[in-house]
């Protein structure tokens, strides 16, 4: 970019207006501090303080072990895919003879070589531990070499020699329609008569757009080490968001029973879903191995392979009908919403289910016709992503309802405050969820306020009347978040509690730790239960053996799980040593009380460790366990009909943009914030979350663009073709704050999920650029769709400007 358009877009700009307001606004606090709680967390407690991540020291250190890092058992081998090289098509034979000649290469594993079911014990039951027979994507993983050596082993793999045969590929969304090309089949909800509510609206638009996916980009990438025990026994390290899933399919893989297999995971470096069901391919790949070759077996793929094998957010379609008044509120919708699946199902039914649900995202939809197709191409199985198909359903209702606000000529904040839910027969989801929790109507006012969004846009519109090329673009746009499984047999959660007689305390729960800080929120609840200090408890490594059948760590559902689980089980233990105190003094075990390492009753005083000794030394029981399922969720899946959460959660962004009209660049220049995690059980991980999910979903619909050529492979698998943002691309002016109310279900601590909802406050950015085009084009009133293409990449805002011919 020339050094005077750099200069126009940066913040620093003295004589920028806009920026001047933005940081006029900051200077007098624009994202003033959210109002205390209703209870401040007194001196003693754990919770509500921003206690530094539980592994934040050695992770700093470099001390935190990743699988990698772990002490290889001697003779541990290493293995290597071998990958299709054709998007789809006749796997005649394979021929390893020159890989098998090279030194160090011990052999290699085809699906001649599962001694359990060949497929994988996903759901649909559609998808091969190792091609064969056909092949259905380039890099689809036909089997493994195994060497004594990483590089030996990875060497060896492209040696091996494929007789394939292509056959016609389905590599588009618009291919997969045309054919009718379905992983599962179609889904269509309707409330109303939207057909009939479109014929009266007195105003109607038409559109249609597409959202690219977006890669995990984790810092470790997919990694397993499995080790054979003795008696037919395993123990699986894996990089895992689900280590039953993994324990699950690595038994059905192997041919054995559950309690053969033990899955453990401490920590993983990064997940945001891509190691929810894709982590158990490399643990199935690496424990086949190391059944075969009688040695333990590591399988770490390196960044391009994991590109190239694993798969990705689903990118999504949309084409929309809709129908509205002069005030711009929606009267009728038509929209189908097409998800690229890749080759098997995967995740992908309750991914395009979630976008069903989050369509609507802050909004009632009176009259609604949803249709959901859920394609199969020959590309890489997309899977679970941070917001699991609810990021794509927001994207559809706000770009619509943008269009309605710039057809009508009028702010798109006012169109959405029309929109929102209200009350009574306004309350109601188009799956017929009641929305009992609505903040949204007082969020969004305090947010457009602190942000001086109606001062901002006139300076805005005063900037692009006088600046030919670099045009600007606000946006504010809500969320409105499930949280549960939609699935409701996975709300449930297991925890063990053990308590030591020098009075510390140890913690397992079924949670998997991936950065996001669940360990240390769920430390802080036990340490509140038991009323010790925060350093008096540890958690441990998840892990089957102590905590079975646990579900995924996702949906946002971490700490509301396991939290729960843990503190039911902390409480079972305090009534243990309440009884116990009670018994000493003669009061009830009502009246015994924990706090800050002591415990109190009405005639004493005593170190909690002295109660903890004393209690030992009679007899009393010092673990417990604990379960904990969420109450008052139900869900037809048949109908796609029910409550699915236990509640929302909500928050609002206001982001400014700009872009070059002649190059097609864009800048995010200032965001404001603000969220809803209930009362924060640690404010300083909850605000990292949020920008974290911000600018993660930035980069989605900014820079974060896969392309797959026309023989289906993928172009951009490394970071020299994919860019995901870095430290310059973030807003110097972010600000952040948190919504003040407690959850008003009765959610653990009052707090509520942070792990997915922040992503979607990234669609303002969307929004903003929109705009910024739309005044790029000199639209005015009656203008209608802005297509622009997401990710908004420089190509993509020069086709919406009309710069550049599709």
């Amino acid at each position: 970019m020339k050094p005077r358009d750099d200069a126009l877009l940066s913040r620093d700009a003295e004589d920028d207006p806009v920026a001047i307001a933005a940081d006029a606004a900051g200077a007098a606090g624009a994202m003033p501090k959210a109002p205390a709680p209703p209870r401040s967390p007194v001196a003693h407690s754990a919770m509500g303080h921003p206690h530094p991540h539980e592994s934040a020291r050695a992770q700093v250190a470099g001390s935190a072990h990743y699988i990698d890092d772990l002490p290889e058992v001697k003779g541990t081998l290493y293995a290597a895919p071998i990958l299709s090289t054709v998007a789809h098509g006749t796997l005649h034979g394979v021929d390893p003879a020159e890989a098998l000649a090279l030194p160090g290469v011990r052999g290699v594993v085809l699906a001649a070589d599962i001694p359990g079911d060949p497929v994988l014990a996903a759901f649909a039951h559609d998808e091969p531990i190792f091609a064969q027979g056909t092949v259905q994507h380039v890099g689809q993983v036909i089997g493994l070499v195994v060497a004594d050596s990483v590089m030996a082993a990875r060497r060896a793999a492209r040696k091996v020699r494929l007789d394939i045969t292509p056959l016609p590929a389905v590599l588009t969304v618009q291919g997969a329609l045309a054919a009718h090309s379905w992983v599962l089949p179609p889904v269509h909800v309707r409330r109303g008569d939207a057909a009939g509510a479109l014929a009266a609206a007195p105003h109607r638009l038409q559109g249609s757009f597409e959202v690219g996916g977006q890669e995990h980009f984790y810092l470790e990438g997919q990694i397993a080490y499995a080790l054979p025990l003795e008696q037919g026994q395993w123990w699986i390290h894996s990089s895992t968001q689900h280590p039953g899933e993994v324990q699950h399919w690595v038994a059905h893989a192997l041919g054995l029973d559950s309690h053969a297999v033990r899955v453990e995971c401490r920590r993983m470096g990064g997940g945001f879903g891509g190691k929810e069901t894709q982590a158990g391919h490399l643990a199935v790949w690496a424990a086949l191995a190391a059944h075969k070759f009688g040695h333990p077996v590591k399988l770490r793929l390196d960044r391009d392979d994991d590109f190239v094998v694993t798969g990705k957010r689903h990118p999504f379609a949309y084409e929309w009908d809709v129908g509205f008044e002069g005030s711009g509120r929606i009267t009728g919708l038509q929209l189908m919403m097409a998800a690229n699946c890749g080759f098997s199902a995967d995740l992908s039914g309750p991914v395009a289910d979630r976008a069903v649900f989050h369509c609507d995202n802050a909004y009632f939809l009176e009259h609604v016709d949803i249709t959901s197709y859920r394609c199969k191409t020959n590309t890489q199985s997309h899977t679970a992503f941070r917001g699991f198909g609810g990021p794509q359903g927001v994207l559809a209702i706000e770009a619509i309802l943008g269009d309605i606000a710039r057809h009508l000529g009028l702010d798109a904040l006012d169109v959405r405050l029309r929109n929102l839910y209200g009350v009574g027969e306004r309350d109601v989801t188009h799956y017929q969820m009641r929305v009992e929790d609505n903040v949204l109507h007082e969020l969004l006012p305090q947010l457009e306020q602190s942000a001086r969004y109606r001062q901002r846009q006139k300076a805005i519109e005063a900037w692009n009347a006088q600046s030919p090329v670099l045009k600007r673009g606000l946006a504010i746009t809500p969320v409105k978040f499930g949280i549960s499984f939609t699935a409701t047999l996975f709300n449930q959660a297991g925890a063990l509690v053990n308590v030591y007689t020098d009075g510390s305390v140890q913690i397992n729960h079924g949670g998997a730790e991936m950065g996001q800080g669940l360990h240390t929120k769920v430390a802080q609840i036990v340490a509140d239960e038991l009323g010790v200090p925060l350093s008096r408890v540890l958690v441990t490594a998840s892990d089957t053996s102590k905590v079975p059948n646990a579900s995924a760590t996702a949906a946002s559902s971490g700490t509301d799980l396991n939290g729960r689980a843990a503190q039911y089980a902390a409480r079972t233990i305090r009534d243990n040593l309440a009884a116990f105190v009670s018994g000493l003094d003669r009061c009830g075990a009502g009246a015994v009380r924990f706090e800050g390492g002591q415990v109190f009753s009405p005639s004493n005083v005593r170190r909690w460790e002295d109660v903890v000794k004393e209690a030992y030394a009679n007899r009393i029981q010092l673990w417990s366990d604990g379960f904990y399922r969420t109450p008052k969720i139900h869900y037809d899946k048949t109908t796609l009909t029910g409550r699915p959460f236990y509640y929302f959660a909500y928050g609002a962004a206001c982001t400014e943009v700009a872009i070059d009209t002649t190059s097609g660049e864009s800048r995010v220049l200032a965001v404001d914030i603000l969220h809803d995690v209930g009362r924060s059980i640690n404010p300083a991980i909850d605000i990292g979350q949020i920008e974290g999910g911000f600018i993660q979903g930035m980069g989605w619909l900014t820079t974060e663009e896969l392309v797959w050529d026309e023989r289906g492979r993928l172009a951009t698998h490394a970071p020299s073709t994919y860019k995901i943002p870095a430290t310059g691309d973030v807003p110097r002016h972010l600000k952040i704050a948190l919504w003040h109310e407690a959850n008003r279900e009765d959610n653990v601590g009052g707090s509520k999920a942070v792990g997915e909802p922040p992503f979607m406050l990234a669609v303002s950015v969307y929004e903003a650029l929109r705009n910024a085009v739309a005044a790029g084009r000199g639209d005015g009133a009656g203008a209608g769709q802005v297509a622009l293409t997401a990710p908004a990449t420089a190509e993509n805002v020069l086709r919406a400007l009309g710069r550049v011919a599709d």
